[in-house]
């Protein structure tokens, strides 16, 4: 088969060989919520909760979630992330925190699945740390929001 595919000529899962493309910046950010009852939101920006400080850990989690996407992603490449930005934001009106993750490296492939990842790591650890006063939490609208650099361009939406 010819072409970036996920298939060798058998048919069979393979890697896809990027040797071929050339080495650019690239960065993606990708974005997600979590949805919970105002009291929960309150908890968080109180910083009460207590199995700490909601935010900061899941902050810390989503990078160390980018930086680990090779290993929980099937056939996805071992990148040298240069760079990863969590951004944790209450929002009241939802009740939900919004979740902004944007990575960055210099390479022969894209980031967003790495910015997927810290994006849904982040959301993950706000669900676990605050469960226990809140099940009905919901993680929504994950997404790659913005793209950048390598053959196909750049790609944003809201």
């Amino acid at each position: 088969m010819s072409g970036l595919t996920h298939f060798d000529a058998a048919g069979n899962a393979a890697m896809v060989d990027v040797s071929g493309k050339a080495v650019t910046a690239r960065t993606a950010t990708a974005r997600a919520r979590v949805v919970m009852a105002p009291a929960t939101l309150a908890m968080i920006q109180q910083g009460t909760a207590k199995k700490g400080d909601v935010l900061g850990v899941a902050r810390l989690a989503g990078i160390m979630g980018a930086k680990r996407t090779s290993d929980l992603v099937p056939l996805c490449h071992p990148l040298p992330v240069t760079a990863v930005t969590v951004d944790l934001t209450p929002d009241p009106a939802g009740p939900a925190v919004e979740i902004a993750a944007t990575v960055k490296t210099t390479g022969q492939t894209g980031v967003e699945m790495e910015a997927l990842t810290a994006a849904s790591v982040a959301a993950l650890t706000v669900y676990d740390m605050c469960k226990a006063v809140d099940r009905g939490m919901r993680i929504e609208g994950l997404r790659v929001t913005h793209k950048a650099g390598g053959k196909s361009g750049e790609f944003s939406q809201a």
